[in-house]
């Protein structure tokens, strides 16, 4: 893929109260639109909505530790994106985290899917093409970790499409899949009912029924996930087996992330003739005579309603998933495709000393050397602006 030839013309549009509850929630949202890019939306100095884009290869699945670090899943690798810029120092235009591409694991294509960090730090990730949850590592391509009870263990061919995994407070807890057969290419023809959901620690598949469900989530002590084929988002209880719609997306909906008592919902665009068209989502959305939607939809689960929107229209069709930044007003991302990355520097001397002869000596923080904190350079923002209400 060239991607300095990936698409960038493209608009943002959100609902009226959209800027203003993202204010009142004082959090940021990242989501990943594959083939190629990277969105991070939060607050102007205005009180207006900010849309910043960087181009990577085949975004996918996100995960945060912290606020100051994100993984993200693309083609054939995972990055770790650290922020550079400490508190309380801002950059021009408002930014209060700029993301730089920190490290990379290469893990090959292995169709990587929702990415996720444990407790203990390890970060685990959905490894599709062979049917596995692994784990970073630095010796091997990957570590299988766990791989679902129906199938015979880690090997080359997707058989289920193991895509999920809701990380829990001791691990990984759930797993979803689109069906829970083991011939290659199999659960193609399982995308209508055949989805499920596994208990990672006992490999007891909990719930069935699901039309190609994704991103199972932990939070409050419940169980969520999207149900993409009917376009619900529901809420499961693993103990009977059931699940139960909360709110329906106008579109695929994938992605899942929480804030307070709000899910944000990442929204795809199925068309026909594709993987996500022929299910009941689409005879659903005739009904209503709606059209289906790029974005991102916030739902109130105290309501069960959908309370504010942002829509992506463009030659992307596919949004994988977003995460909430919690107490981050507006970030920036410093980019691989043009040459700002080569560009930016960060040195950090507060807690360094110069000794005569030349060398820094680490003094301990608050002792100041003669040096400040700067970025340099991160002057070349590329595409970042306003969104239309």
């Amino acid at each position: 893929m060239d991607l300095a030839a990936a698409p960038d013309t493209f608009s943002v549009s959100a609902s009226p109260g959209f800027a203003a509850w993202l204010a009142a929630q004082n959090a940021s949202i990242a989501f990943a639109t594959p083939p190629s890019k990277l969105f991070l939306v939060g607050i102007r100095p205005d009180g207006e909505l900010g849309v910043f884009e960087r181009t990577f290869d085949k975004t996918m699945g996100l995960a945060r530790e912290g606020t100051d670090r994100i993984y993200m899943g693309l083609r054939h690798q995972v990055w770790r994106l650290e922020n550079v810029l400490p508190p309380p120092d801002r950059l021009e235009q408002g930014f209060d985290r700029c993301f730089v591409p920190r490290q990379v694991h290469t893990i090959g294509d292995v169709n990587v899917h929702d990415v996720s960090v444990a407790p203990d730090g390890d970060v685990w990730f959905v490894n599709t093409r062979f049917g596995c949850l692994s784990r970073l590592s630095d010796e091997h391509t990957f570590d299988p970790a766990w791989s679902p009870p129906y199938l015979p263990g880690p090997a080359n061919g997707d058989r289920c499409h193991l895509n999920g995994l809701a990380m829990g407070p001791q691990g990984p807890l759930f797993a979803s899949s689109v069906s829970e057969t083991d011939a290659i290419d199999s659960w193609r023809d399982h995308r209508s009912g055949g989805g499920v959901v596994t208990h990672i620690p006992s490999g007891e598949v909990v719930a069935r029924g699901f039309s190609m469900p994704h991103s199972p989530r932990w939070y409050d002590d419940r169980l969520w996930i999207t149900n993409s084929g009917t376009g619900d988002l529901c809420l499961v209880d693993p103990d009977p087996g059931t699940f139960e719609p909360v709110a329906f997306i106008p579109g695929f909906p994938r992605g899942l992330s929480f804030i307070n008592h709000y899910a944000v919902v990442g929204s795809s665009k199925p068309r026909e003739g594709d993987l996500y068209s022929g299910l009941g989502l689409g005879e659903r959305l005739a009904d209503m005579g709606l059209e289906p939607q790029l974005g991102i939809f916030v739902v109130d689960l105290q309501t069960g309603g959908v309370v504010e929107w942002m829509v992506v229209d463009g030659p992307m069709r596919e949004l994988f998933d977003v995460i909430t930044l919690p107490g981050v007003r507006r970030a920036m991302a410093v980019g691989l495709v043009s040459d700002e990355i080569e560009r930016t520097h960060w040195i950090d001397s507060s807690s360094m000393r110069r000794t005569d002869a030349g060398t820094w000596d680490h003094v301990g923080t608050g002792e100041a050397g003669d040096a400040t904190r700067a970025v340099a350079e991160v002057d070349a923002l590329g595409r970042d602006g306003g969104v239309s209400g």
